[in-house]
């Protein structure tokens, strides 16, 4: 069952020394939570309801990024039930600044907590996650926690895209190289990013990413770099999380950052173009209707890309049953990654009603 919130102290309460070096003992209510919420009326009080049910986070700091909805309402509603909550409003994002990394700078610049819990306003904590997250970093010695959480999904076009995503993003960021101390891979995700604050502070915090589209990334980069541990993996019993509830938010939130992901080349998106999508059975099957064998041939090629997209998302912890989806995801997967493309070529990208500019080879006149 959820842990009573309160159990935890009230973020007026004295609060416990700080968690040393790696091998202390840890003490009981040792991390911030820090939520960044721009317009987020719809998904915020769950979220801050999971993160009070965790024994282990005595302050939530929730920024008001300008919401226009009634964001700042339900927060002084939450307030009256949840001591622990505090709330900073953001009056507006400096230049140079992607909105949500200001946000969160301005939450952890607030905390008084040795560990920073980084999290997305639609993300629902499970009992115990705070509590492992912890264990983790001290197995590992690690500075930084990330947990890539179960993704909830409820419309045809969730079920196509969101697992197709997950899987290709699982064969570029290895778990077990990101551990790896000896590898330079680096990733990590924003919608659970633990992070011991003299660590956070040592690599320049989020101001030392203040422009990244992929903060997370960016920031475990800039840690591994530093000679900090990291350890990232799946946490589908730590938190969930249903990124978009409309095709809109979907479409815009992966053409932000998609291209990112996948590399940011011309070179990278041709290959990620020729390995994700199955030509050769498409131009079978079309090319070969009228000819029994070719059209055969397209069948069979494809039905064993189905059989391994279903060993894929067996491995990423998703339904098998997600294998229905897979030719509509694979051609969501391919429009949104040209899409994102696109938009990173021209310069800009958009989110949440705000403008960014992005730099690529083909925006900046320039070879990479």
């Amino acid at each position: 069952m959820p842990q009573d919130s309160s159990n935890a102290p009230p973020a007026s309460a004295p609060l416990s020394p700080a968690v040393g070096a790696p091998g202390t003992a840890p003490i009981s209510a040792p991390i911030t939570a820090i939520v960044p919420a721009r317009n987020e009326e719809a998904v915020l009080a769950a979220c801050v309801a999971s993160l009070a049910r965790q024994p282990e986070i005595a302050e939530i700091i929730v920024v008001n990024d300008e919401s226009t909805d009634g964001t700042a309402a339900l927060l002084r509603r939450l307030q009256e039930t949840i001591p622990r909550l505090r709330v900073v409003e953001s009056t507006g994002v400096p230049p140079g600044w992607v909105g949500k990394n200001h946000a969160v700078w301005l939450g952890a610049q607030q905390a008084r907590l040795p560990w920073l819990l980084f999290t997305d306003a639609d993300a629902e904590h499970l009992p115990g996650a705070g509590a492992r997250a912890l264990r983790l970093a001290q197995e590992h010695d690690a500075a930084l926690v990330s947990f890539s959480p179960a993704q909830v999904t409820h419309t045809w076009w969730e079920k196509a895209l969101i697992p197709f995503v997950y899987c290709r993003l699982a064969r570029r960021y290895s778990y077990a190289a990101v551990n790896d101390a000896a590898s330079p891979a680096a990733a990590a995700n924003g919608q659970f990013l633990l992070l011991r604050r003299a660590a956070y502070d040592a690599v320049g915090g989020h101001a030392g990413v203040a422009g990244a589209i992929l903060e997370d990334v960016a920031l475990a980069a800039r840690l591994k770099a530093a000679d900090f541990r990291l350890w990232f993996g799946p946490g589908p019993d730590a938190v969930r999380v249903r990124m978009y509830r409309s095709f809109p938010a979907m479409w815009e939130g992966w053409r932000k950052n998609l291209f990112q992901l996948m590399g940011s080349s011309a070179a990278d998106l041709r290959r990620e173009l020729l390995t994700a999508v199955p030509w050769i059975p498409s131009v079978l099957l079309l090319g070969g209707l009228a000819w029994p064998v070719s059209a055969l041939a397209g069948l069979l090629l494809l039905l064993l890309r189905h059989a391994t997209y279903a060993a894929a998302l067996a491995r990423n912890q998703f339904p098998v049953s997600r294998i229905f989806y897979y030719v509509p995801g694979v051609s969501l997967y391919a429009a949104v990654l040209l899409a994102s493309w696109f938009s990173h070529a021209r310069g800009r990208v958009s989110w949440k009603g705000r403008e960014y500019p992005v730099g690529t080879p083909a925006a900046e006149g320039q070879g990479r």
